[in-house]
C-alpha cells in the first residue's frame, strides 16, 4: 500500500526544485522601474548599516596584451602602447566593476576624475553575461 505522503529521499521533483533556489531573481527591466524599491522591502532601508565600509575605486586607462618575453625585457625608460586612445574616457572600477567613465583632472596637485558617464544598474547587470 502506498502512501501520499513523501519520505525523505521520495519528494516531489518540483517541491526539490522550489527548496535549491530561495533568492529572487530579477530581469533587468525590472530593475529598471521607477518604483525604487523591491517588492516586500521597507520604505525606509537603514544605509547607515554600509557607509562606511571601505572600497578600492581605480582608475583604468588602458590595457594591453604582450608575451612573457617582452614583459621580462622591459627596462627604466621602456614604453608599453595601450588600448585606449589618448582623448578617450577612463574606466572608474568601484571593486574591480565598471561603475562610470572620466577624464583625468589635477586637483591641488594631485590626479583626480570628473565622471562624464555613470553606468546604469541595468547595464552593470548586462556586462556580467
Amino acid at each position: 500500500m502506498e502512501s501520499d505522503t513523501p519520505t525523505p529521499g521520495n519528494e516531489p521533483e518540483q517541491q526539490a526544485a522550489a527548496e535549491s533556489s530561495d533568492a529572487p531573481e530579477y530581469a533587468p527591466e525590472e530593475l529598471n522601474e521607477s518604483g525604487g524599491e523591491a517588492q516586500g522591502a521597507p520604505a525606509d532601508v537603514n544605509l547607515d548599516l554600509v557607509l562606511d565600509i571601505p572600497v578600492d575605486v581605480a582608475l583604468r586607462v588602458g590595457s594591453t596584451d604582450i608575451s612573457i618575453r617582452d614583459l621580462v625585457s622591459l627596462v627604466e625608460g621602456s614604453v608599453v602602447a595601450l588600448d585606449q586612445d589618448a582623448g578617450a574616457p577612463m574606466d572608474v572600477l568601484v571593486n574591480g566593476t565598471l561603475i562610470a567613465h572620466g577624464e583625468i583632472v589635477v586637483v591641488d596637485d594631485q590626479y583626480g576624475v570628473r565622471l562624464t558617464d555613470v553606468v546604469t544598474p541595468v547595464e552593470r547587470i548586462e556586462q556580467l553575461h
